[in-house]
Parts: structure tokens; C-alpha cells; sequence
């Protein structure tokens, strides 16, 4: 009598198996380019520092950037689906690359806002293709698991590059250009040599974007969206000024708190990240957003450091339960031939954030701390709400 001994998967497998090689390449060179991702977040600085621009000419370089990005998700959606995923991604990593050395060596104002508006254009090129692409290459079970493990990537590249992008600043600011174009490049080929192209032939019947917006399960989900991404860019906008103008911490004081955010990130995220993909989306996101703005409505309380560290714990538990969710419910959403503009489409929500957030956080600010707070923590239960109804929607898709 034989018995067949069936070995259980292990720990690692079971967080990194079953995945296709090229998503691994796709991961891979999304490391690395966050990885040399330093160049704006030390934007303001550099143009302030460096070039020796006003605070009103660096806000108007900063602004156009806002406004190419706006129209990156929507332009990026189109080309992916008509040119290709590959080459919408190599593509806009290597006009990436190009337009970061040109905005180094840019000295005029003309040339910096032309430059920063181009750069806006293109630096996010890549994200409604490499979506789309793991929409393909990975099976509707393990989309969770594996937009997670990209969402994962980005943390620890971007911790990783800010850490050596501030000792860059310090020897220079142009190594920091030439560092974000080097990684850009290898993105580009990386993609380019290991990734298959993946676009499905476009039916006659397909359409463009007029599909897109007038699928109402998926223009409900970019507000919901749009209201998680107004929560989440609080922490680039208005949590960095409140802390230190009102709270009155130290900017070494706000950055160690916020290390926080990208610690648990970095060890929790890939722990967890398989259990929550087997869980219902829908419910799934709607709790991680509730518990985000439950975190910032917290924010309205904290008088010390030790306080920020509970609430940027919080909000972060809920970053991770909804961090491999978005780009797997879009990807259910939209048909194959136009997963691009479906990702164009979601993309934009948050490109439309970065916008709003400090327009609508500055003046909540002065109206007080605690206003500001609560309807930022309002927005997340709002959206939260949001998601619970387009729960049926969704599973029925």
C-alpha cells in the first residue's frame, strides 16, 4: 500500500510561487527604478536652492507638473492599448530619462517650467502600461497578491531612494537627475528584453474612452478612488505643515515618525498580502479605507511624536489591506483590449488628487487642525460607504 506525501508550499513559495517570469522582470524593474526615484521629492528644494527660484516661481513649476501629469494616465491608457503595453512602458522610461537630464541642466525659468511639464507628461507613462500588463500575465486569483508585491516594491525602492537621495543632494543636485535617468534606462530595457507584449487584437466594436466612461460600476470605483487618494496625499501635502507649524515637531521629529509608514510597509505588507487577496474585494478595500480615515481623523488629537507614531500605525494598517486591491478590481472591470484606459482612467483619480489635496487642505487647515482632520477622516468613511455599494456590482462582474 503507498501513500502519496503532498508537500506543503513554503513560506517563501507560498508569498512569491506561482507568479510568471515576467512579471518578476516587471517587479524587478519597478525596484529599481524606485530605487532612483530622488528626484522629486527633493523637487521644491532643488528648484529653490539650486536655481535660485522664488517660492512663486518654484509653485508655478511645480503646478505645470500637476498639470502634465493630469493628462499622463489619460494619454499612457490610450497608448497601451493601441501601441502596446511594452512599448507604452520602455517608451516612457526612456523619455523619462531623457527630460530628467534636460530639467538638470535647465537653468532659465522657461526652460525649468517647459521641462516640468514634460517631465509630468511622461514620468508616469509606465503605470497604466505595467497595470495592464499584470492584468495579462497573472490570473484573476493572484492579481491581489501580485499588484501587492508591486505596491511592496515601490515602498521599499522609494524608502531606500529617498534615504540616499538626501546624502545625494548634498554632494550635488545633478547626481540625482543623472541617477533617476540611469534606473529609468534600466526599467526601460529590462522591460523591453523580458517582458513579452501582451495586447490583445482590438475588436472593431472595442471603442475608446466613451466605453470607459460610461461603464457606472467603473467611474464609481475612480471616485472612490479619488477619495482614497485625497485621504492618502494629506501625507505629502498638509500632515508635513500641520505637524510642524501647528504640533510644532521638528522635521527630524516628523521624518522619524513618518519612517514608520514604510517599516510596516516593507515587513508587514508581504505577510499578509496572500490572506487579503482570497478575502472579497469589495469589503476588503471598504475596511482598509475606513481604517485609513479613522488614522487621519486621529491626526486631529496628536500634540507629541509618540501621538503622530500611533496615527501614522493606524492609517498605514489600512494602506496595506487595500494596497493589491485597486489595480485587481480594474483589471476585473475592463475588458482585455482596454485594460490601458481602464488603468488611465484610475490613475487619473490620483494624479487629480495631487492636485486638489492642498487646495482643499490649506484652506481647511487655516480654518483649524481639527477641521482639516475630521473631513479628511470623513472622506475615507465616505468612500469607505462608496465601496460597500458597488460591492454587488463589482462580484457580479
Amino acid at each position: 500500500m503507498s501513500s502519496t506525501i503532498v508537500e506543503k508550499p513554503s513560506f517563501l513559495q507560498s508569498k512569491i510561487g506561482g507568479l510568471p517570469r515576467p512579471f518578476w522582470a516587471l517587479w524587478g524593474g519597478t525596484l529599481v527604478n524606485r530605487l532612483g526615484t530622488m528626484v522629486i521629492p527633493f523637487t521644491g528644494v532643488y528648484l529653490t536652492q539650486s536655481r535660485g527660484l522664488s517660492l512663486t516661481a518654484a509653485g508655478l513649476a511645480m503646478g505645470v507638473f500637476g498639470a502634465g501629469s493630469l493628462l499622463s494616465q489619460l494619454l499612457a491608457g490610450v497608448l497601451t492599448d493601441r501601441i502596446g503595453r511594452r512599448a507604452t512602458l520602455s517608451g516612457g522610461m526612456l523619455a523619462t530619462a531623457a527630460i530628467m537630464l534636460a530639467l538638470g541642466y535647465s537653468t532659465s525659468l522657461p526652460a525649468i517650467v517647459a521641462s516640468m511639464f514634460v517631465l509630468g507628461l511622461v514620468i508616469d507613462v509606465y503605470r497604466p502600461a505595467s497595470n495592464a500588463l499584470v492584468a495579462d500575465l497573472v490570473s484573476p486569483a493572484e492579481r491581489p497578491r501580485a499588484y501587492g508585491l508591486l505596491f511592496w516594491a515601490i515602498n521599499l525602492g522609494y524608502a531606500v531612494g529617498m534615504t540616499a537621495g538626501g546624502w545625494l543632494a548634498g554632494q550635488g543636485f545633478v547626481w540625482l537627475f543623472w541617477v533617476d535617468a540611469l534606473t529609468s534606462v534600466v526599467f526601460a530595457v529590462l522591460v523591453w528584453r523580458a517582458v513579452p507584449e501582451t495586447r490583445p487584437e482590438a475588436h472593431e466594436s472595442a471603442g475608446g474612452f466613451g466605453v470607459v466612461l460610461r461603464d457606472r460600476v467603473m467611474i464609481g470605483f475612480t471616485l472612490v478612488a479619488l477619495g482614497n487618494a485625497l485621504v492618502y496625499s494629506q501625507t505629502m501635502t498638509m500632515l508635513p505643515v500641520a505637524m510642524t507649524k501647528v504640533v510644532k515637531l521638528t522635521p527630524g521629529q516628523f521624518g522619524l515618525a513618518m519612517a514608520l509608514n514604510g517599516v510596516l510597509i516593507v515587513i508587514v505588507q508581504p505577510l499578509v498580502s496572500g490572506w487579503l487577496g482570497r478575502r472579497d474585494a469589495s469589503r476588503t478595500f471598504a475596511l482598509g479605507l475606513a481604517v485609513m480615515g479613522l488614522g487621519f481623523a486621529m491626526t486631529a488629537f496628536v500634540s507629541d511624536t509618540f501621538g503622530l507614531a500611533v496615527t501614522i500605525a493606524v492609517w498605514t494598517a489600512g494602506e496595506i489591506v487595500t494596497a493589491g486591491i485597486p489595480g485587481a478590481v480594474v483589471a476585473a472591470l475592463a475588458p482585455a483590449e482596454l485594460r490601458g484606459r481602464y488603468a488611465g482612467l484610475f490613475g487619473f483619480s490620483w494624479s487629480l488628487a495631487a492636485v486638489l489635496a492642498p487646495l482643499l487642505g490649506g484652506p481647511l487647515l487655516e480654518i483649524g487642525p481639527r477641521v482639516l482632520w475630521f473631513t479628511i477622516g470623513g472622506v475615507g468613511v465616505l468612500s469607505a460607504a462608496g465601496m460597500l455599494l458597488l460591492g454587488p456590482a463589482i462580484r457580479r462582474r
